[in-house]
């Protein structure tokens, strides 16, 4: 059965995308812990991040740098923090956070709402940095 991120790769549900290459997709979470608050992931359905090969783990990797340089070009912040949990969804994926400081990244915090429409804008100016740098 794929995952919610697959089915989200293939068009199947809606996300707010940000970035995207050949092989790799970033979209806002919806349920973010800061405004921008995205998901790195690669197209490729693979449950567990240190299941891929090391050539897909260090193109993920260099695919969320790139997204995370325009994340912090739209969105004022100390970092972007980085964190890899890997429960919450059986597909490989890295959060890209904006961060002021260590308890901003901590995921027991209530989370943020945001209308379609402000999820659509952020999306489009990351992507509009994104595409810019590449």
């Amino acid at each position: 059965m794929s995952s919610i991120f697959t089915k989200i790769v293939y068009g199947e549900i809606p996300c707010h995308k940000a970035a995207e290459t050949e092989k790799h997709l970033a979209f806002l979470d919806i349920n973010p812990l800061a405004k921008g608050h995205l998901l790195a992931i690669p197209k490729k359905e693979l449950d567990y991040l240190f299941d891929l090969e090391d050539e897909e783990y260090k193109d993920l990797m260099l695919f969320a740098k790139r997204v995370a340089v325009a994340l912090k070009q739209v969105v004022p912040c100390a970092r972007i923090g980085v964190a890899v949990v890997g429960l919450e969804v059986p597909h490989a994926h890295v959060h890209l956070v904006p961060i002021n400081g260590v308890y901003d990244i901590d995921f027991s915090k209530p989370k943020l709402q945001f209308s379609n429409e402000e999820f659509e804008a952020l999306a489009k100016e990351i992507n509009c940095v994104f595409t810019q740098d590449s």
